[in-house]
């Protein structure tokens, strides 16, 4: 399978840019981001890899950006307000089982809720078309300010407990003029989160997903293959200390993309115009699960196909803040 993606980077003479990776790698000529190139396909009735084809110019050097940590996130938007990360879990086939040994103490070895919605997405995630189908679990991960790009530190608060990958596939969105949501396509991703807190108690899932996300550098365009495979590799001092292949596409979902996507778009906060979305499909396959405690200065690193460029980032903390509450 042929594989087209935009790619958004820094080009030697420190300018923003968007390059098209279809065969070989091109500049897109006349935008800084893929954002404004998919305004300009939307305005002109055109597909994105038929605008992104029609403006081609010189030849980029790829290689040369990952390199050097040019390459920036595949899609983002100005105002980082406008941004949202959310995303959606036990959505995978074996997804629960990692989930269900963290709750399932503090349940008393009952049925834990978190199985209880995977079996859910089991029985009713996968509806006829145009039909709906089982609501998945669904959090928030911030907006813009929380996307990190390719190479680029993958930063933990200095209050999180943990701070550890999780390898998925997200969609990428934006919303058009009429409020409708468009997919541009997906991109490889780091979800992270703090599964020590989430592991406390389930109520905190949401304080565990507020923390950064990581794209890899290609916005894939066209059709997720129904079976994605991949690796996910944590190294330290270069060395692997923990690697796992990893699943993902609706061969192995337990949800449609379609059903995920229906879910967080019925809501009507998410559908305005101009807004950029970047969803999380979520993964089975947790480093965590298999007692891996990550440290400062671990390097996750994650590729599947049909994405050719890796996912690499290295997890730092941040120093601790005072945050400061006055009355007005």
């Amino acid at each position: 399978m042929t594989m087209a993606s935009l790619i958004q980077l820094i080009d030697p003479k420190d300018q923003r840019i968007v390059a098209l990776r279809d065969g070989d790698t091109r500049r897109v000529e006349g935008f800084e981001r893929t954002y404004d190139l998919a305004l300009s396909a939307l305005a002109s009735g055109q597909g994105l890899l038929d605008a992104a084809r029609a403006r081609l110019g010189p030849a980029v050097d790829v290689d040369a950006a990952m390199a050097e940590r040019r390459v920036l996130a595949p899609i983002d938007h100005l105002d980082t307000a406008h941004c949202h990360l959310t995303g959606t879990g036990l959505t995978h086939l074996g997804s629960a089982a990692g989930r269900d040994q963290m709750h399932k103490a503090a349940a008393g070895g009952t049925v834990t809720d978190s199985m209880r919605m995977f079996m859910l997405g089991v029985e009713g995630g996968k509806p006829a078309p145009g039909e709906v189908g089982a609501q998945p679990e669904w959090f928030y991960k911030g907006d813009g300010t929380a996307l990190v790009a390719t190479g680029a530190p993958l930063s933990s608060p200095a209050f999180a407990l943990d701070g550890s990958e999780e390898p998925e596939i997200a969609g990428l969105y934006v919303i058009d003029a009429d409020g409708t949501p468009v997919r541009l396509g997906y991109a490889l991703a780091n979800e992270f989160s703090d599964h020590v807190t989430e592991r406390g108690n389930y109520l905190w899932l949401a304080h565990s997903k507020l923390r950064n996300a990581s794209l890899g550098a290609e916005l894939f365009i066209g059709t997720l293959p129904d079976d994605v495979r991949g690796t996910s590799r944590v190294l330290r001092d270069g060395q692997t200390i923990w690697e796992k292949p990893f699943l993902s596409g609706e061969a192995n979902m337990s949800h449609t993309i379609a059903n995920l996507e229906h879910h967080h778009f019925k809501y009507a906060q998410f559908r305005r115009p101009g807004d950029v979305h970047v969803h999380f499909f979520g993964t089975a396959t947790l480093s965590f699960a298999d007692g891996i405690a990550t440290e400062p200065g671990d390097v996750f690193e994650i590729e599947a196909h049909p994405f050719t460029l890796p996912l690499r980032n290295t997890l730092t903390v941040d120093a601790a803040e005072a945050v400061a509450l006055r009355a007005l």
